[in-house]
């Protein structure tokens, strides 16, 4: 290899490579100009790829469907002889941030409940929402005979019966935070996740659309435990 640096036949990102050379997990590597590929997971221990999609309304969860809906694997990237698998899910209704890897045990790792990490979603709800209705959401209601709860509730922005609330659950059970509501009788109107554990929703992100974590974020998101301060867009 050293032999091969100094007669100058191996680049790195498009420059001729230099003997003691750092390099990336996703540095471009080629020798007499012929792509190396696999080196990346070599030297990174993960081939893990994360990105992150901003769901629109009216779009499901799976990949092909027989009633021919749109699907949120169909604006995706391609990646040859992989296939990105959805790490969580959202109803037809729900919009916001979905995270999708390549990588079977990330995703595992980041739906187990064991994990606790959090998910942060703004909600406009319909109904009165009372300082007691709080405190329910809070201590936990039942939701088919299981105990449910908000891990966090706050008035986020309006007035009256249509106003708008952050909540965060520790799980990302079936349409939990719509029924957590149902069961202090309000309905929800629009829900849009903002966070999966520190990961928020970029502000730039239209609907419909994807954008890649850099290999340092996805390594903050493996090893998530704990909630980070970001910067919420307003719905």
């Amino acid at each position: 290899m050293e032999d091969w640096i100094a007669k100058g036949r191996i680049t790195v990102d498009g420059k001729v490579a230099r003997p003691g050379e750092r390099v990336r997990a996703h540095s471009r590597i080629r020798i007499d100009g012929k792509p190396v590929r696999g080196l990346g997971k070599r030297f990174s221990g993960t081939g893990a790829r994360v990105l992150l999609y901003n769901k629109p309304e009216g779009e499901i969860c799976t990949r092909n469907d027989p009633g021919g809906r749109r699907t949120v694997f169909g604006r995706l990237p391609r990646i040859r002889g992989e296939r990105w698998i959805s790490i969580g899910r959202l109803d037809i209704n729900s919009t916001g941030l979905l995270l999708f890897t390549n990588d079977g045990q990330l995703a595992n790792r980041l739906m187990h409940p064991s994990g606790a990490l959090e998910r942060e979603y703004l909600c406009r709800v319909f109904g009165e929402v009372s300082r007691e209705t709080l405190d329910r959401l809070h201590s936990g209601v039942a939701v088919d005979g299981r105990p449910a709860r908000f891990h966090s509730v706050r008035k986020w922005e309006g007035k009256g019966k249509n106003a708008w609330f952050s909540v965060v659950v520790l799980e990302g059970r079936f349409r939990e935070v719509r029924r957590i509501w149902e069961a202090v009788g309000c309905r929800v109107s629009r829900l849009k996740r903002i966070r999966y554990g520190r990961i928020g929703l970029p502000r730039g992100l239209k609907a419909g659309n994807w954008t890649e974590l850099a290999p340092d974020a996805i390594r903050i998101l493996e090893r998530n435990r704990e909630r980070d301060v970001v910067h919420v867009p307003k719905p």
